[in-house]
Formats: C-alpha cells, sequence, structure tokens
C-alpha cells in the first residue's frame, strides 16, 4: 500500500524506530573534531506562526547533519555554560562536546567546536558492544559526569575531560532493586536535585519503564539523608527519556509516546518537589504535548538553564537512530512561570 504525506512519514519513522539498529564505529581515538551542519527552525507548530505552547515559549531550533559516520543517537546532554558549552552521551556509545550559538535575537543559530569520542572500559579500552555502552541519562557536577547505563544496568561517574575522557572512577547503588530494572528500560534519568532543597542537590534517577507492581515507574534518590526508592505515576502510555530539576525544587520530566498507528508524541510533566520523596508516587501536571505535527523526532534529552536576561529556559534533543529517516533536533523554549 502506498501513503503520500504526512502519513507516509509517520508511517516510514514508525518502522524505523521499532526496528533501526544503529551502527557503531570502533574508534578509540581521543576526542575528535565532526563537522555540523545545523539548519534552522523558526516554526515548532508546522505551518504555524504561534510560539505559546502552554507555560512554554518557543524560542527557535536546529536540525543538525554531518557527513560523520558516528555523529548522532544523541539520547542526554547538559549544559556546562548556561546556553552554551555543554556535554551529551550518545547509545552507541560516545561522548560528546560542543556549543550552542545564539543570533542576535537570542535564537538558536547554530553549533560550533563539535567533538565526539568513544567511550573506554574500565581498563581504559575502546568499546563498541551496545550491551557494555548504552549510555541513557546524564548528569554534571563538579566537574564529574554522572551516567546512566541501559541494558548492562549501572549508574557510572567519569571526570570531565573534554580533550580526553577516560575510564569510570566509580560506580554508584542506584538502590533499585536489579531484578525490577527492565534490560531496555532503565534509568533515563540522572539529575541532580535543587541545592537549597530537601535533597541538597543529590542525585536522582528515573528509569524509562521500569514498572512496580502498580504499574508506577521506579525511580531512586541516590545520595543524601534523605536517599530511597520512589516511583514516579505512569500518565498514559508515556515513557519517560530525560529530566531536570527546577529552580523551585520541582522535577520537569521528557516523555515520549510512540506506536506504529501515530508515530512519535512528546510530553513535559511538572513533577511536584514534595512528592519525590522515598517511598512516595511522585506526580505533577502535563505543562505540553505534541506529536508529529509539530518539529518534534524521537525526543530524549533535557536541560533546564537560566538565561543571561533571567528567562527560565528548557533545551532538548532528539536521537535519530542513526536513521535516514529521522532527525537529529535542538529545540529551545521559555518555561514562564506566571
Amino acid at each position: 500500500m502506498i501513503f503520500s504525506g504526512r502519513r507516509a512519514r509517520r508511517t516510514l519513522f514508525a518502522c524505523v524506530l521499532a526496528c533501526a539498529l544503529p551502527a557503531i564505529a570502533a574508534s578509540g581515538a581521543p576526542a575528535e573534531t565532526v563537522e555540523i551542519s545545523a539548519r534552522p527552525i523558526s516554526q515548532f507548530h508546522v505551518g504555524h506562526d504561534e510560539t505559546r505552547f502552554g507555560p512554554l515559549e518557543f524560542v527557535g531550533g536546529l536540525e543538525m547533519t554531518s557527513p560523520a559516520r558516528d555523529f548522532g543517537a544523541l539520547s542526554a546532554f547538559r549544559f556546562l555554560k548556561p546556553g552554551s558549552d555543554f556535554i551529551g552521551v550518545a547509545d552507541t556509545g560516545f561522548w560528546f562536546f560542543g556549543a550552542i550559538t545564539h543570533d542576535a535575537g537570542r535564537r538558536p543559530s547554530g553549533v560550533s567546536n563539535f567533538r565526539m569520542q568513544q567511550m573506554v572500559d574500565a581498563s581504559g579500552q575502546p568499546t563498541d558492544r551496545k550491551w557494555e555502552v548504552d549510555a541513557e541519562g546524564l548528569a554534571v557536577k563538579d566537574g564529574i559526569a554522572t551516567v546512566g547505563f541501559e541494558r548492562d544496568q549501572r549508574v557510572a561517574q567519569f571526570k570531565i575531560d573534554p580533550d580526553d575522557m577516560k575510564a569510570p572512577i566509580r560506580q554508584l547503588d542506584y538502590l533499585v532493586p536489579a531484578k525490577e530494572l527492565r534490560q531496555n528500560r532503565g534509568f533515563e534519568t540522572v539529575t541532580h536535585a535543587n541545592p537549597y532543597g530537601q535533597h541538597a542537590g543529590g542525585l536522582v534517577v528515573v528509569s524509562e519503564r521500569s514498572l512496580d507492581e502498580a504499574g508506577n515507574v521506579y525511580a531512586a534518590i541516590i545520595e543524601g539523608a534523605h536517599k530511597g526508592v520512589f516511583t514516579v505515576r505512569r500518565d498514559g502510555d508515556f515513557d519517560i527519556t530525560d529530566g531536570a530539576f527546577l529552580p523551585d525544587g520541582d522535577l520537569l520530566l521528557l516523555e515520549r509516546s510512540f506506536s506504529i498507528a501515530r508515530g512519535v508524541k512528546m510530553r513535559l510533566r511538572r513533577i511536584y518537589s514534595e512528592s519525590v520523596a522515598k517511598g512516595a508516587v511522585a506526580d505533577g501536571p502535563v505543562l505540553m504535548e505534541a506529536d508529529m505535527g509539530y518539529q518534534i523526532d524521537n525526543m530524549e534529552g533535557l536541560d533546564v538553564w537560566t538565561r543571561d536576561d533571567g528567562a527560565l529556559m528548557v533545551s532538548l534533543i532528539s536521537d535519530d537512530n542513526h536513521s535516514i529517516l529521522q532527525r537529529n533536533l535542538y529545540l529551545e523554549f521559555i518555561l514562564h512561570q506566571d
């Protein structure tokens, strides 16, 4: 059967997202510069000029392409310098670094100084075994990157060196019983709590879709006096792909839904800070939801930062699964607090 227009794109996207197995090149070299072309995105809702979507205001975005074979599969990132320098992980076992540039109107305009480096194992040797390097979640603090890995479930820490990332320096106890973590539904969210809140900047991990008997998503506070396991209420058929704490202590979660019939959706949900507690079921309202009529793809990465004019910013990235039918996107929003 032949389809046309948006339906064709949705069907092709669905097949690729369900079936794609990304290729990994065996490199092992130090970080290498990668050429990036970035096409600006001016409309979030395709064919419409509105910029406000609930409390979120679309600022702009980029569609990123590169001739480099290893570019893509971007699963998580964090800014090292607000809105500019960043570090990230690809689920094919690569670190990436770069900077977002902005034009005079504060809209994203490009990506500069982009580099990638293959991850190494505990002995310092590069590894291209997918089940060992499926990096999905990332947090940064005080020069340390904390990474959540799926399949070979673990949370590991690395010293940040943009020129030469080395072997992990330690692994952390993630508290959730290992038998409860589904192989490809582990910790996609690794984030530091509000430094002035009840968890004093401690690490919080949330799984993608490892469910307890009540159908809620396993999560844990893995540092601090109040550490312990909690869950997040699963709302509909959405899975959690990343998260970051807001200045007021609430947890902003990025969620994704996928079906062959509908294609992909994304959603942002605000989890109340008081519900992020040992033994609790964390919950909160949906702030925004978008389907394939919007400039989205397989949205997997999120960070929150404050612009120099005081605006609270939310940035998102997508994972293209190394497919020519999917895209690597960077999207930027203002989160209004009124």
